[in-house]
């Protein structure tokens, strides 16, 4: 049997390892900031599926023109 030295458990939180952690302090918010972070988040969201949108309908438009091109030859 192997004994594993502190610093080689696995699971074990970085600070407990004497790691440096990289995150920030844990700030409680009020229940106003939580929706309005939610609120921005899901604006950013749609923002990037309207994006997402207009670039399929693009590639829609340019099979459209391809299959008139076929049809009528």
């Amino acid at each position: 049997m192997t004994v594993q030295k502190p610093t080689e458990r696995k699971g074990a939180h970085p600070q407990q390892l004497g790691m440096k952690s990289e995150r920030k302090p844990w700030k409680k918010k009020t229940p106003v900031e939580v929706v309005l972070e939610q609120a921005e988040k899901l604006k950013s969201e749609i923002a990037e599926m309207e994006e997402e949108i207009k670039a399929k309908r693009k590639q829609l438009q340019k099979f459209e023109e391809a299959r008139k091109i076929f049809e009528t030859a």
